[in-house]
């Protein structure tokens, strides 16, 4: 079977591993203190604070803005339902704007429309699939707004929009470092930022509160323990030197999926939009019929996955948000992703589109 993901761990990763457990320092340390400092360095940011995971990054960014009760958040429906549960943990209420339908990342007018309608304190747009969301729209939209723009760039490791990489184009940005991700730690979480008050509330917070780089038992403010331990940052940067690989691997995979199913009738390939670096977390094609070429793929030993089924608004867990979006909504309904990972090798591609193929003819 040709997994929909695979992560690898190196020699190198288990060496670093057994390093930091030989060291007895096992928790939050220098280890953590470097892999930030790289991560910074890859996305061309001044401050990087790294967290338990993706969500406790958004959650903890949103804070470090003064995000909280009584505060709304405009994001996009077509995610993971972190991005929302983020918000909501944070005390705020998230205010849905639908997607473009060629790309799947929030659409700057629907954007604007809703922040006509709605106060909103705060944009978190989503870097979906690995693709740039169209961030000077979006950025004119929040110094419209006067808000901060934050991107959930947790698929997007790497990517660029404009010669700019994610992570330094809004007022801060967040990753996630879970087995399935272009990089992972495991389990973790970055956030990227120049802004230095920003970066110090937020590592305030992940620390119960106690003052940025403090050790001791003064607590500032409200906190809890969304730490990174070094264990994973070891495996972090050893995944960092890897990224630029993973990527070139993920892209040459990608371009030859998108040559070989230009002409398929019913299936449409991803777009990479003039100036837009996609680094594929998931190469997601649309057909009507998504259940039937699943399980097409499936029998031939293809392994696929709908990321994601459910528009966030539709989810039991929002049945208190009253919001149409219907172009999120219909790509719930059609959206398949293939494998696309450092792992699929030219013979698989060939055989995936073998299989495509002849599941359309």
């Amino acid at each position: 079977m040709i997994s929909i993901a695979a992560p690898t761990i190196s020699a190198d990763a288990q060496e670093r591993v057994r390093d930091v457990l030989e060291s007895g320092m096992i928790a939050d340390g220098e280890t953590v203190r470097t892999f930030e400092a790289e991560f910074a360095s890859l996305c061309e940011t001044s401050h990087g604070v790294a967290t338990s995971n993706g969500t406790t990054a958004i959650e903890a960014t949103l804070r470090g803005f003064g995000i909280g009760e009584g505060d709304t958040v405009l994001t996009t429906p077509f995610s993971f339902v972190a991005t929302a549960n983020a918000i909501r943990l944070a005390g705020a209420e998230p205010v849905f704007a639908d997607i473009d339908p060629e790309t799947y990342t929030l659409d700057p007018d629907a954007a604007r429309e809703v922040a006509n309608e709605t106060d909103v304190d705060a944009i978190l747009t989503v870097h979906l699939y690995g693709l740039p969301s169209e961030m000077d729209d979006l950025v004119d939209l929040a110094e419209d707004l006067d808000v901060p723009l934050i991107e959930d760039a947790a698929q997007a490791h790497g990517a660029a929009s404009d010669g700019r990489r994610v992570g330094s184009i809004g007022d801060a940005a967040c990753f996630s470092f879970y087995p399935t991700k272009n990089m992972t730690t495991g389990e973790g979480g970055m956030v990227t930022t120049d802004r230095e008050d920003v970066s110090e509330r937020i590592r305030s917070f992940i620390n119960h509160g106690r003052q940025a780089g403090g050790g001791g038992y003064e607590h500032a403010a409200l906190g809890t323990n969304y730490r990174m331990t070094n264990v994973a940052a070891a495996i972090g940067l050893s995944q960092l030197e890897r990224l630029p690989d993973f990527t070139e691997r993920r892209r040459t995979n990608a371009d030859r999926l998108t040559a070989g199913l230009r002409d398929v009738p019913g299936v449409t390939p991803p777009v990479e939009p003039d100036g837009m670096r996609h680094v594929y977390h998931q190469y997601t094609v649309r057909t009507a019929d998504r259940d039937a070429l699943a399980s097409h793929l499936e029998a031939e030993g293809v392994g696929s996955g709908i990321y994601y089924p459910t528009a966030i608004h539709e989810q039991p867990a929002y049945d208190h948000v009253t919001h149409s979006a219907p172009v999120a909504e219909r790509a719930a309904a059609e959206v398949l992703s293939l494998p696309v990972h450092p792992g699929v090798d030219d013979a698989d591609v060939d055989h995936i589109l073998e299989v495509i193929e002849d599941y359309a003819a």
